[in-house]
Parts: C-alpha cells; sequence; structure tokens
C-alpha cells in the first residue's frame, strides 16, 4: 500500500436520490474501511429515502423504488454508519463536493452531530483532475489499467476510488502519502462548512460567500445585523452551514 496511515481511512460512495445537498437523500450507502495496517472492512447499505427516487436517477445507479421499499431508512442505520466513520479520515471521489456534505445532512436530520474538524478530507477525483482530468472510468483505466464494471453501483465505485487514490499516491513524487498532506492537496478552496457558502479570508476569519454580505466578516455582519442570522436558520441552506452559522453567532456574543 503506497498510503502511508496512522488512523483508518473511510473511503465511501453515495448513491442518492439527486444532486441538492438540502434536499435529496441516499438511496446507497457503502463505507471501505482501510486501516493503518492494510487491513480493510466494507459495508453496504440500501437505504429507503422516504421519497420517490425520480426515474432519471434510478436510470443512473440502477435502484429503483421497489428496490429499496422495505430497506431501513438512513436514521434508522446512522449511528451504525457513525461508528464506522468515528476516529477515522473520509475519503471519496467528488466526495468533498458531493458526498461529504450530503452525508453530513443526513447525519444531522438522524441528529448526530457531524463535525467537520474531526476529519481529515481526501478526495481522489481532485488528484485525478489536476493530474489528468477525466472521470472515474477513466481513472480507474489509467491508474490501473482495468475497466470498471458495474460503474454507478456503490460498492464498486468505492473500490475502485480505493485502488485509483492508492496507485495516484504511488505515481506521482509531489502527491504526498500521509492523509494530512493528501487532505491539503485535495482541497481546491478551504471553506468552514461542506457546501461552500462560508469561506476564510486572509486573516483566516469566516467570510460570506454569498449574498448582500459577500466577502464581509460573519461574525461582523452577525453583530450589526442580527435580523440576518435569523433569516439565514430559516432560509433554504444545509443544515451542516446553519451549525456553522450558529457556532460563529454564539462566538460573536463574546
Amino acid at each position: 500500500m503506497n498510503l502511508k496511515l496512522y488512523k483508518p481511512l473511510c473511503i465511501f460512495d453515495l448513491e442518492t436520490t439527486g444532486t441538492n445537498i438540502g434536499k435529496d437523500r441516499i438511496v446507497e450507502i457503502c463505507i471501505l474501511k482501510v486501516n493503518p495496517d492494510a487491513s480493510r472492512e466494507s459495508k453496504t447499505w440500501k437505504v429507503n429515502p422516504e421519497m420517490p427516487i425520480p426515474l432519471e436517477s434510478s436510470q443512473i445507479h440502477g435502484i429503483y423504488d421497489e428496490d429499496v421499499k422495505d430497506a431501513p431508512t438512513f436514521k434508522q442505520i446512522a449511528s451504525k454508519v457513525m461508528e464506522m466513520i468515528s476516529g477515522a479520515d473520509l475519503g471519496g471521489f467528488n466526495s468533498n463536493r458531493f458526498d461529504v456534505p450530503l452525508l453530513a445532512e443526513e447525519l444531522l436530520r438522524a441528529e448526530l452531530d457531524f463535525d467537520l474538524n474531526k476529519f481529515k478530507l481526501v478526495d481522489a477525483q481532485t488528484i485525478f483532475h489536476k493530474k489528468e482530468p477525466r472521470n472515474l472510468g477513466a481513472a480507474y483505466q489509467f491508474y490501473c489499467d482495468k475497466t470498471l464494471e458495474n460503474a454507478h453501483s456503490a460498492e464498486a465505485d468505492v473500490m475502485a476510488t480505493f485502488e485509483v487514490l492508492d496507485a495516484q499516491v504511488g505515481k506521482y513524487e509531489d502527491v504526498p502519502n500521509e492523509i494530512a498532506d493528501l487532505s491539503e492537496f485535495t482541497f481546491h478552496n478551504k471553506n468552514a462548512d461542506l457546501a461552500g457558502f462560508v469561506g476564510y479570508n486572509d486573516k483566516n476569519e469566516e467570510v460570506f460567500n454569498f449574498g448582500k454580505y459577500k466577502g464581509q466578516g460573519v461574525k461582523a455582519v452577525f453583530q450589526k445585523d442580527l435580523g440576518y442570522f435569523g433569516w439565514l436558520q430559516n432560509a433554504d441552506f444545509p443544515l451542516y452551514t446553519k451549525k456553522v452559522f450558529t457556532k460563529i453567532q454564539l462566538s460573536s456574543k463574546f
């Protein structure tokens, strides 16, 4: 194994009802947990999203309403998911932009706290796009010289993603093999939340990335316009973003 791990790394993939982080739901999740000694364990769950799966989504991942009608809801498996990822770092393919934010939403809806600061995030797609801009199937062919069978099956995708990530670390001398450094390498932009609504300025202070206060410090805005915080909490933002707003608002009182 080319990766140098000091704690477990959980590579995971989600199949979902769609791509709206705040509204769509998980229909399948697979987690591959790789330990520092290279031992592995994997879990796959079909999930009842408690909403109809749009046909266009089903045609991509092959999971239809009938396939998950008797499956557990995410809330019913949330504690098992949290148990598996606790104490680990997280990785995937396009995971920083989609899988991690959506997983955070599902965990928060299940009333389990997800704290981004407890995880290092590694995205194999970012490495691939920096080095060889393509998709997962092409990455698997390029790095592993294998054809990806059953693409958009969570289990097939997650196994291929781990092999791609491990091969990337072995191929490029300037791609680090330790997760902390690899996490930094795979981030495009550093944000305080998962959806990119809150960024940082050159003083490492949280700033708005949108709206009438774009570029201004969140803490300073809340101190002068508390009503804006109330509006944000009632608006259609992801739960994790609202959690970040709340944390900043509480600190703005001191």
